[in-house]
């Protein structure tokens, strides 16, 4: 065997969403702060997303995480998400798996029953509280960064749907929010596949309709995912919903990210208060618990503070090699299994 590149990464998914860690093979990307470096990662080095995300080593349903020394000192260790279409400031399942496979192999030392780390993404540096029990992770809890509503009830207009009712919030990126069952859905396996298809027609329609910008920090823009709720069933209770990752997939996960920004459309309406939480349950059936700390500013906004909480397992060890003879060192992308486009990147 010959092989001009070594990657070796470390299997993990945090309730059922798959978010594969990098834990040798790949040097930290140049950046003063963790989002230039995950704008470096992008710019100059996404052959590596590309080779462990695309067919054949890789596939939609997978996300993967590069682990880097913090910039900020007060932090423990720093990440950089990858997923299929984007590199994400922040994602709550990502960070899950990224704290199960620290602590679990040693990089960051574990403490029983409570282990207490900073992690610096590049959406900004988010406190965890993970339970650790007989050299395991338990749970790990993410104090997120701050949610905020952008709009609420505002139209969109879809090609052969009409127009319908969409609210537009960030909880680590943004998201369009619909009601699933106004649309006729559930929000069950079966109906992954149509689900998929229309969260592409609103993604990419809400997109062309609605410019979305942080407050903090303008590159972050856009919505990126589409998140299908049923009804909220109150507080301490269960909700259902599915969040469709482009290019049009629903995640496995209740999405930690869309948990938060439903946390703050829920507390827009008046529906959660500071102090209360609920469960989050995606399409099958895991379940993230979200609560609301208190009021948090986003620049000149305000928003919520909030937690997730979740768990996360390890799979396995992986080592991936590129032969040199290899005419596929970056993949590649065949819609039958991708998704609704041959994409790599938001559009």
């Amino acid at each position: 065997m010959q092989a001009k590149r070594a990657i070796t990464l470390v299997g993990c998914h945090a309730e059922g969403e798959i978010g594969d860690v990098i834990v040798g093979g790949v040097l930290p990307p140049k950046g003063a702060t963790m989002f230039e470096k995950m704008q470096t990662m992008a710019r100059e080095h996404d052959h590596i997303r590309r080779m462990l995300i695309c067919e054949p080593r890789g596939s939609v349903a997978r996300h993967v995480n590069l682990i880097v020394p913090a910039v900020r000192a007060d932090c423990d260790a720093g990440a950089i998400i990858m997923e299929p279409t984007e590199y994400p400031p922040m994602s709550g399942s990502n960070t899950m798996c990224v704290t199960t496979v620290l602590l679990e192999t040693g990089m960051v030392a574990m403490q029983e029953p409570t282990t207490r780390l900073r992690l610096d993404m590049p959406g900004g540096p988010v406190d965890i509280i993970a339970a650790c029990q007989n050299g395991k992770c338990v749970s790990v809890e993410i104090a997120n960064v701050p949610s905020f509503v952008e709009r609420l009830d505002a139209p969109l207009e879809i090609a052969g749907r009409g127009t319908i009712a969409v609210d537009i919030a960030y909880g680590g990126m943004f998201y369009a929010l619909v009601a699933a069952d106004k649309l006729g859905f559930a929000v069950t396996p079966d109906e992954a596949r149509d689900l998929a298809a229309l969260g592409e027609d609103i993604r990419r329609a809400v997109r062309a309709q609605y410019a979305v910008v942080h407050p903090e920090n303008p590159a972050i823009q856009g919505v990126s995912i589409v998140q299908f709720d049923m009804p909220f069933q109150g507080a301490e209770q269960v909700s259902r919903n599915t969040c469709i990752v482009a290019p049009g997939r629903s995640d496995r996960s209740p999405t930690g990210t869309g948990t938060s920004a439903r946390m703050a459309v829920l507390h827009a309406r008046g529906q959660l208060k500071p102090g209360e939480g609920f469960y989050h349950e995606s399409i099958i059936g895991s379940r993230f618990y979200g609560r609301i700390v208190g009021p948090a500013q986003i620049g000149a906004r305000m928003g919520v503070a909030t937690t997730i909480k979740g768990r996360a397992w390890v799979t396995g060890l992986f080592n991936y090699f590129l032969d040199p003879s290899d005419p596929y060192p970056t993949g590649y992308i065949v819609a039958d299994t991708w998704g609704r486009t041959t994409s790599l990147t938001q559009d």
